[in-house]
């Protein structure tokens, strides 16, 4: 594939490390949900941004099944509805793939918009799911964190791409 111009060449993400990313975003999701906020309406879903970018950046490792199964642990923890949370993620897990090459020839910002539809999506499948099951209606603020998670989009994709970008080892042989 031919690289956009201007666009920095990445080193191979390390399994390990999105591993760690994956395990801190659940960690940090069930710290929000036990902290002062509960289970606030209008609260980002960081599990599902870190979902969607690395099925967007490394979707052959990150996809629908690790997604279907991070949406059972966060089901299980949160006590929701067993499958709400699942379904949700291994949506955007799909939508995320679907789009990741196309995605990938935008800058960081148009991207964030790009990824609005696929968190906005998955809150609504989340919200018809919680209505059919019998729940109320939990508000206007149910349609803020896709809105958020649009907006932390550039500060992940640097966070998560920082340590591809580190330099290699220098080499009058080896050009790039």
């Amino acid at each position: 594939m031919i690289m956009p111009r201007g666009q920095q060449l990445l080193l191979p993400v390390s399994p390990l490390f999105m591993l760690l990313t994956l395990v801190a975003a659940f960690v940090l999701d069930m710290l929000q949900s036990m902290s002062w906020l509960g289970n606030a309406a209008w609260a980002p879903d960081w599990l599902a941004l870190v979902l969607v970018f690395w099925a967007i950046h490394q979707p052959l490792k990150v996809g629908v099944g690790i997604s279907f199964i991070l949406g059972l642990l966060t089901d299980v923890h949160q006590t929701s509805l067993l499958g709400q949370h699942a379904l949700s993620y291994t949506v955007q897990g799909y939508l995320a793939t679907m789009i990741h090459r196309r995605i990938l020839w935008f800058d960081v910002p148009s991207q964030a918009l790009q990824v609005l539809p696929v968190f906005m999506a998955a809150q609504l499948l989340e919200l018809s799911v919680r209505i059919a099951a019998g729940g109320l209606f939990p508000g206007w603020a149910f349609l803020l964190p896709p809105l958020l998670q649009a907006l932390m989009w550039p500060l992940m994709t640097v966070l998560l791409l920082a340590p591809q970008r580190r330099a290699p080892d220098p080499d009058k042989h080896r050009p790039l």
